[in-house]
């Protein structure tokens, strides 16, 4: 089977890359040729995904614009959150209604996704398929440009846990359905209540990546990445 649905998160603040983000949108910002937003729908497009859904807030009214110019195979619905921002797992929620009960990726675009990440898009959907289970895209934080991630996660025999220390880092790429969205009675809350849950279970499941993770969190770690010249 094949992932036809996904949804991107574009509706942070982006307050660590300020002054960057104060009238451009996070998602706008362009590394080489490209904005995140740009790479993220590619990567999504070139998976096959069919139908993409992205949440906005913060200068919606760039995004929205954008998007509307966009030339894309895949069909692009805005999810607003202009009057009310509902955090990540409040925002997945709420925008992935018109999926059913089709799982669907979910996408960070602050993660710089190249080409290379297609492979592990792949095998993130054959451990779902196989765990019924929602599932991570982890990689160890040895293999992150920016050195300072502490780690959010530990990873053994593709089992999530969350421990006193963690050498694994989320990438911004999950895999999932609404099975664990729609228990939790809340308009706002974090996707860090879903794993949690999970994580206490057992049935948070985890695939390690083997790709440098490049994630723009800082305006000086967007100036980093800009100067490595990649143009993927």
């Amino acid at each position: 089977m094949k992932i036809k649905h996904a949804m991107i998160l574009a509706a942070g603040f982006g307050t660590r890359m300020k002054p960057l983000t104060l009238k451009t949108p996070k998602p706008l910002i362009k590394v080489g040729n490209k904005n995140l937003l740009e790479r993220s729908i590619n990567l999504l497009e070139n998976h096959g995904v069919e139908q993409i859904i992205i949440n906005v807030h913060h200068l919606a009214d760039q995004i929205e614009k954008f998007v509307f110019n966009f030339k894309s195979k895949a069909k692009i619905t805005i999810s607003n959150e202009k009057n009310l921002l509902l955090d990540t797992g409040g925002g997945v929620k709420e925008g992935t209604k018109i999926f059913g009960k089709n799982p669907f990726f979910v996408l960070n675009p602050d993660t710089l996704w190249l080409t290379d990440y297609l492979g592990e898009m792949k095998s993130l959907e054959k451990i779902y398929f196989e765990s019924k289970k929602p599932c991570l895209l982890l990689v160890n934080k040895k293999l992150s440009f920016d050195t300072s991630f502490k780690g959010d996660f530990n990873l053994k025999n593709n089992i999530v846990s969350k421990d006193a220390e963690n050498n694994f880092i989320f990438t911004g790429l999950q895999l999932l359905d609404r099975n664990y969205l729609d228990p939790i009675d809340k308009k706002v809350f974090s996707m860090n209540e879903v794993w949690k849950n999970l994580i206490n279970n057992n049935k948070l499941f985890g695939l390690e990546s083997s790709q440098k993770f490049y994630h723009l969190n800082t305006e000086e770690m967007y100036n980093k990445i800009s100067n490595l010249g990649i143009t993927d």
